[in-house]
């Protein structure tokens, strides 16, 4: 039996009601969080790249073993330099004795069904106010779960005229949050390119992409994407669904279109 669809506000530009919509079926998807972390990993180990060792490394030496019956162990040793110990896996600038293989299988492969499942119910955690509370956003004073805008903020140009749209329809919290979580990575990942580290903020959620994704760029969290280009790993995090998200009353109707009859 199908689930009533839920009806939520249309805000403008200025956080002010405009109207009302109903959620798509999409939205009724129960949450599997085992299904998205499967997605997530999947996507993220498209990114790792392939490693391996040179098949000569370590072993560019003419050390042999001087066999039994000298008083010294078996292990191979230069003719020159004093007999030094080289090519077994125990000494110094030897061979490793189980190096990484370029070879190896790296990408993780998920079935589509699946894949797209774990997308539905990636959508519909974005609806769940304990969801979004969970992965730590600053909701307070937000006006709805989720926020569906009028399709103005696509043409939004500035970074000072989305901040100001951001702002009221209150997410200035979940900015200053975003803001203040930046912090010096812990690790090695400092001599890595990666020194800093971030939190993630709201995703805006579009239909067409005519400006605002250039204008959101400059504000730190803040991501923007067209509907059609959505994935588990921007409406989850970390493999965390629940990410607080901004939608487009043109991006809500392509929804309808895009997942007719994807309810688990």
């Amino acid at each position: 039996m199908s689930q009533a669809k839920k009806t939520v506000k249309i805000f403008n530009l200025e956080g002010k009601p405009e109207g009302k919509t109903t959620l798509p079926n999409v939205f009724n998807t129960s949450l599997r969080p085992d299904v998205i972390k499967r997605a997530v990993l999947a996507i993220q180990s498209t990114r790792i790249q392939p490693q391996g060792r040179d098949p000569m490394a370590g072993k560019k030496t003419s050390a042999e073993s001087r066999g039994t019956g000298m008083g010294i162990s078996r292990i191979p040793r230069t003719k020159s330099g004093g007999g030094k110990a080289a090519f077994a896996p125990s000494t110094v600038g030897g061979r490793q004795p189980h190096p990484p293989k370029a070879e190896k299988k790296i990408i993780k492969n998920i079935p589509k069904k699946e894949a797209r499942l774990a997308l539905c119910s990636a959508i519909a955690a974005t609806a769940s106010k304990e969801a979004v509370v969970s992965r730590g956003h600053k909701i307070e004073k937000v006006l709805q779960i989720p926020i569906i805008v009028i399709d103005s903020i696509e043409n939004l140009s500035k970074t000072s005229e989305v901040e100001t749209t951001l702002t009221s329809l209150g997410l200035i919290s979940e900015l200053d949050r975003v803001k203040n979580s930046r912090k010096i990575r812990a690790g090695k990942g400092k001599r890595r390119g990666r020194k800093m580290k971030i939190g993630v903020g709201p995703l805006i959620v579009v239909e067409n992409n005519r400006g605002i994704s250039k204008a959101a760029s400059n504000i730190p969290g803040v991501d923007v994407v067209e509907v059609n280009n959505l994935n588990s790993e921007m409406l989850a995090p970390g493999t965390n669904p629940g990410r607080l998200t901004l939608w487009s009353i043109g991006a809500i109707k392509q929804l309808d279109t895009l997942y007719t009859g994807d309810q688990d």
